[in-house]
């Protein structure tokens, strides 16, 4: 399944996980490196493969992925009582 021009999901690769296209690259990885404190010239450094364009789609993928996400709150907001024992 093609994702956008530069990520896919494909069942064979990576358990379907999403990558980047062409490679084994999954978009998880690179967004914990970043999340880390990697910069994107390590990413390069590391992962010859890889352009600049893929680490930016990389990461608009997990903004649409979380913009799209829906929170569902289960129980009541009312603070609850304590009882005491």
């Amino acid at each position: 399944m093609t994702v956008t021009n530069r990520i896919e999901m494909n069942p064979k690769v990576m358990l379907g996980k999403p990558v980047i296209r062409g490679t084994r690259i999954p978009v998880e990885l690179l967004l914990r490196k970043l999340g880390e404190g990697a910069t994107e010239a390590d990413l390069l450094d590391a992962y010859p493969r890889l352009t600049k364009a893929d680490i930016q789609a990389a990461i608009g993928y997990a903004a649409d992925t979380v913009a799209h996400e829906e929170t569902v709150l289960v129980g009541s907001s009312a603070p609850r009582k304590r009882v005491k024992r």
